[in-house]
């Protein structure tokens, strides 16, 4: 059965970093374009991040780009965003979202990982 699941979000001062993780299971990985979403209280869910199903091309949100970093390691079914500069307006629940590159019909989402930036 498909599975994505979400780690590593927390408590972060300003300037701070964390790294998620997303770990899928139930689908061949290396065929799915993975991307990060996030969703703050009161706002639409906003695309964060993008990788390509062999980790080739990469894009970002304006807001992000330049802080935040996705990378994914198809040996171990796992995409990952690292976040440095953590500023409160990152606060949000993050989600990981897998779409299979030929056919768009076959998409997925994780549970989320809430990530709070706050002194």
């Amino acid at each position: 059965q498909l599975q994505l699941v979400e780690s590593g979000g927390g408590l972060v001062q300003p300037g701070g970093s964390l790294r998620l993780s997303c770990i899928a299971s139930g689908i061949t990985f290396s065929s799915y374009t993975m991307r990060w979403y996030r969703q703050a209280p009161g706002k639409e869910r906003e695309l964060v991040a993008t990788i390509t199903s062999t980790g080739g091309s990469t894009n970002y949100a304006d807001s992000v780009k330049g802080r935040f970093t996705i990378s994914r390691d198809n040996a171990k079914n796992t995409v990952y965003l690292q976040m440095n500069s953590l500023k409160p307006e990152d606060t949000a629940v993050y989600y990981c979202n897998a779409v299979h590159e030929r056919n768009w019909s076959h998409a997925y989402w994780g549970q989320g990982t809430q990530v709070t930036v706050s002194s």
